[in-house]
């Protein structure tokens, strides 16, 4: 669910890229400032604390730019969340671009849960197994299941697949009663 506030901001995000691919890749851009902020301890108080000048947190936010290597339009994006004190807010913000992209591209997202951590080449290989199951692009969001004896579970909306070895020994388990 998109938060009222990020809207408007998702909104002139998607407009100033000029497509919803580079706005895609802001996207990603902010998701990496966002990781960032949050684990530092010291960057959450820099950006929540008011007393601290606008031009200190733009100047400390170019040094993270620098060393993420964050597009020029990132920056300026960033820029424009701190002036208006939502620079806290940069993930929500991201997650409403990533809504809008993922509707104008007609891309559904899979929360996949897999035994063990993928290759680049399996991520690959599963996410063309998904497209052909769904029938439109897939942005694949994995995370590691030791519960899992092997195989994957990927969770689209409501819907779920589930190729996981557990699944398979369930589904034989109930054609046999």
């Amino acid at each position: 669910m998109i938060r009222r506030f990020a809207r408007p901001y998702a909104r002139a995000i998607l407009d100033v890229a000029g497509s919803p691919q580079k706005a895609n890749d802001l996207r990603h851009e902010l998701e990496r400032f966002e990781e960032a902020r949050r684990g530092a301890a010291d960057l959450q108080e820099l950006y929540a604390n008011p007393g601290i000048e606008t031009d200190v947190k733009i100047a400390v936010t170019g040094k993270i730019a620098d060393r993420l290597h964050l597009s020029a339009l990132t920056i300026k994006v960033l820029e424009v969340l701190i002036r208006n004190h939502r620079i806290n807010d940069a993930g929500a913000i991201a997650a409403a671009v990533a809504a809008y992209v993922h509707q104008e591209l007609n891309i559904v997202v899979a929360e996949v849960r897999t035994a063990h951590r993928l290759s680049e080449a399996e991520t690959a290989e599963l996410q063309r197994t998904l497209e052909k199951r769904f029938g439109r692009g897939v942005e694949v969001h994995l995370t590691v299941d030791p519960t899992l004896l092997g195989g994957f579970v990927a969770k689209v909306g409501s819907e779920i697949y589930d190729a996981s070895v557990t699944g398979k020994i369930e589904r034989f388990r109930e054609s046999l009663t």
